[in-house]
């Protein structure tokens, strides 16, 4: 998808902010002896910008607008290194609640709906984003926020819930426990919009079963706005996104080449009109491709495929890349297993060694399991690992992310 005219302008206009700023980024565009841009030329020309960068901005390195129009900062939710941390004008919280109610729509929730809200508030983009743009659209909010899942399944009930806005795993624990505690029928759930993490089909399907819901997959970052910046419609076929707001490149991850639509790289997004903390070409390390054909919603959005996972996610070992979503296509096959895994990798007498946990019912062989799924993941990845089947519920639930790959080799 090539940038158009109005998307140039509205490009150099940002680059035009930065240069004013001088901020960090703003000295950046001067020492690649960056102007401006007038052509779809010119912007690819244009340097990437990576999470650290932004992080060697800290603390207010990347705040373009003048302070006095900043009304707020968030921050990313990133466990390593300095946060990065993006300030906003209120026009960048307004046109943010305009995306995210656009969100809701393309869902089919209307201001009739009930909206439980379980993402976290404060320095994280989640929680609030949720809220702003559910009012912006005029829908009643249950801002539970995450955790204390009696109280969450008391007030779904009570208030009458028909949108949970959820992490997966979180979603997968509500779902569970709703299921355990036989309340299936006091809950009246019609949509889940999930975000925040990867998920895959499996879990999706025991999602659904469990709930009796639609499911929505919202995308974002807080580096761009946060979540909110694109949603799959009710066709269920990709993303789309705002591109009034964000324009969307994939590139090769490794070459840095722009990819033509219909082919799988990582997302690299530019801001369009974002003031606070304009991007541009940010690489986003989410793999995905921008789909080409016209949605048979009848939306003129653009539409990228869902999120496979991302180019940070590798795990090298055997002298292999690994993706986790190559284990978890191999996984989903086997109806014997539900959707929750977990791959530890560790470096036991003096070589790399990777297993694998599943959960799976009592009522099935772990041993010929063991087997029969080793044999096809190593038909994928070119290694046999150890697969340790255990019974459901042992592995860890969690009310926010999930990790599913723990890499001890490097632990003292």
């Amino acid at each position: 998808m090539v940038i158009n005219e109005k998307q140039i302008l509205q490009v150099n206009d940002r680059i035009q902010a930065l240069l004013k700023a001088d901020n960090f980024y703003g000295r950046r565009l001067k020492e690649a002896g960056i102007e401006g841009i007038s052509s779809a030329e010119d912007f690819e020309k244009l340097p990437f910008s990576e999470k650290d960068d932004l992080r060697n901005a800290y603390p207010l390195g990347l705040m373009t607008a003048p302070e006095e129009e900043i009304v707020r900062i968030h921050s990313s939710s990133g466990t390593t290194g300095l946060p990065v941390i993006i300030p906003y004008t209120k026009k960048d919280v307004d046109d943010w609640a305009v995306q995210f109610a656009r969100c809701y729509e393309m869902a089919g929730i209307t201001p009739m709906d009930r909206i439980q809200i379980t993402p976290g508030y404060g320095l994280w983009t989640a929680g609030i984003g949720f809220q702003a743009g559910a009012e912006k659209m005029g829908a009643m909010t249950v801002p539970m926020g995450p955790g204390n899942t009696e109280k969450q399944l008391k007030m779904m009930q009570d208030m009458k819930s028909t949108v949970i806005c959820a992490t997966s795993s979180y979603a997968l624990l509500l779902a569970e426990e709703i299921e355990k505690l036989g309340i299936r029928d006091k809950i009246y759930l019609k949509k889940g919009v999930i975000g925040s993490e990867r998920w895959g089909e499996k879990m999706r399907a025991a999602i659904q079963q469990k709930l009796g819901i639609e499911l929505y997959d919202i995308y974002g970052l807080t580096e761009i706005y946060g979540p909110g910046i694109g949603i799959n419609c009710t066709e269920g076929s990709g993303i789309h996104y705002w591109d009034d707001y964000i324009y969307i490149e994939i590139i090769d991850p490794v070459t840095g080449e722009v990819l033509p639509d219909g082919e799988e790289g990582e997302i690299v997004i530019t801001t369009l009109v974002k003031e606070g903390a304009p991007l541009i070409r940010y690489r986003t390390h989410d793999l995905s491709r921008i789909i080409p054909e016209a949605c048979t919603c009848g939306s003129a959005y653009p539409r990228i495929d869902r999120i496979k996972g991302r180019t940070d996610d590798m795990m090298k070992i055997h002298g292999v890349n690994v993706f986790p979503a190559q284990i978890e296509e191999v996984l989903k096959s086997f109806d014997e297993i539900n959707s929750e895994y977990q791959i530890r990798m560790s470096h036991l007498e003096g070589k790399d060694t990777m297993r694998i946990y599943v959960e799976t019912t009592g009522d099935v062989d772990f041993a010929d399991l063991s087997i029969r799924i080793a044999a096809k993941i190593k038909s994928a990845i070119g290694f046999t690992p150890i697969v340790k089947p255990v019974e459901v519920g042992l592995l860890p639930r969690s009310e926010k992310k999930t990790s599913r790959v723990i890499d001890e080799r490097y632990e003292d």
